[in-house]
């Protein structure tokens, strides 16, 4: 059996969370865009997404796109599960608001990807 180093635990546990935070969002996403969903299968369906985060470790994130995926979330799920339950009119609005929060963050994540200046052209 191989002994693995902590940083290699560590790196392992970090990536394990991320693609967790990744897999929320994406699943959040397809539930805000669908025009079938309703609360109650939002409700489930984020509370079982939650619990799958929940079982993992919580790590430091580093990277400012993972923090505030992880900020958003908790303060999604507070929100919308643990302190009030929504009637299908307010689910409704919900959806449009949350899909352009989702859309934000998804641009935060794609304004590093091409920061370095090699990538940049100079077109004078």
């Amino acid at each position: 059996m191989k002994n693995y180093t902590p940083k290699q635990i560590e790196k392992y546990k970090r990536q394990k969370y991320i693609s967790a935070l990744s897999k929320c969002t994406k699943n959040l996403f397809k539930i805000f865009r669908s025009g079938a969903s309703n609360y109650e299968s939002y409700k489930k369906r984020f509370t079982n997404l939650k619990e799958e985060l929940n079982k993992l470790e919580k790590i430091r994130l580093d990277s400012e796109h993972s923090r505030k995926v992880d900020e958003y979330l908790e303060q999604l799920y507070k929100r919308t599960i643990e302190e009030q339950n929504l009637t299908e009119q307010q689910f409704q609005e919900l959806k449009n608001i949350e899909l352009s929060n989702l859309n934000r963050l998804q641009k935060l994540k794609n304004q590093k990807k091409y920061s370095k200046e090699k990538y940049k052209k100079d077109f004078f």
